[in-house]
């Protein structure tokens, strides 16, 4: 089969698939794994050179609604009759549907990556709940405007998932702008700052300490850069994500965690 991903969360479903070898092309922000350095890049993810994904000739796309501004490329999709397949996770549960999904659509068999992906996910509830603590945790998508996650969230669920707490995750959308007033009464005992589409090496958390009284904040002795890739994307890589944020919330129940295999594996070939 020909494949083009047009979303870097797909691009990485396909590898936990072991179908990479099946891509002909995919979106600039796909990064990972290192298979996908040398294919066709088609656009950033909001932009979509359809024209070019169309010369691919591809038996299927698989397209993706988890960035709002994406239906623009569904839309094109089915206007020019290009054989596609939409993704919109929002949970755990969602990608492993996903992973069923896309693995029938390609005919693989997908049932040794679930049930690694069960076992992880099951170990770190555990761990999780056998916590003493639940801390509150603010994680911040982007800094101006202030965009965090809410209640309907891959990062809501695997903090809890961990033995802590989104603090904003009473508020029941997958994302919400609010100001830096709200932050500071819910003052939460950590300040993640994942920053949507920004290398690590480029947030700043020096930024932070200059918001109006923040430093009064119990937090601000805990301000972490998180991995934009592995908390930003709705891929199997948040089981990566989520190891690392154990280990920094609760490090005794954490520590000796070990990267699942199927992690493990992919991660030898980038």
């Amino acid at each position: 089969m020909r494949i083009v991903s047009i979303c870097p969360s797909n691009t990485e479903l396909l590898a936990f698939l072991k179908a990479d070898h099946l891509l002909v092309g995919v979106d600039d922000y796909s990064d990972w794994p290192k298979s996908i350095e040398r294919l066709p890049r088609l656009g950033p993810d909001l932009s979509i050179r359809m024209d070019e994904v169309e010369a691919l000739a591809p038996d299927i796309v698989l397209a993706s609604l988890s960035v709002p501004g994406m239906e623009k490329n569904i839309e094109e999709l089915e206007k020019r009759n290009i054989p596609h397949l939409i993704l919109d996770p929002q949970s755990l549960a969602d990608i492993r549907n996903d992973l069923e999904t896309v693995a029938e659509a390609i005919h693989f068999d997908s049932s040794a990556v679930l049930a690694e992906y069960d076992a992880a996910i099951a170990e770190l509830k555990k761990r999780g709940d056998s916590a003493t603590s639940s801390p509150s945790l603010y994680w911040e998508w982007w800094p101006k405007p202030v965009f965090t996650p809410g209640g309907v969230n891959w990062l809501s669920e695997i903090s809890r998932l961990v033995g802590a707490r989104n603090c904003f995750e009473d508020e029941e959308p997958a994302n919400i702008q609010t100001d830096w007033d709200a932050v500071k009464q819910r003052n939460p005992d950590y300040i993640l700052l994942a920053w949507v589409g920004i290398m690590t090496s480029k947030v700043k958390p020096e930024l932070v300490l200059k918001r109006p009284d923040w430093k009064s904040m119990k937090a601000i002795e805990h301000i972490h850069v998180m991995e934009e890739a592995l908390f930003c994307r709705p891929s199997p890589r948040l089981i990566e994500g989520a190891i690392k944020l154990g280990k920094l919330v609760h490090p005794q129940a954490f520590a000796d965690f070990p990267l699942p295999s199927f992690i493990k594996e992919k991660q030898s070939h980038v």
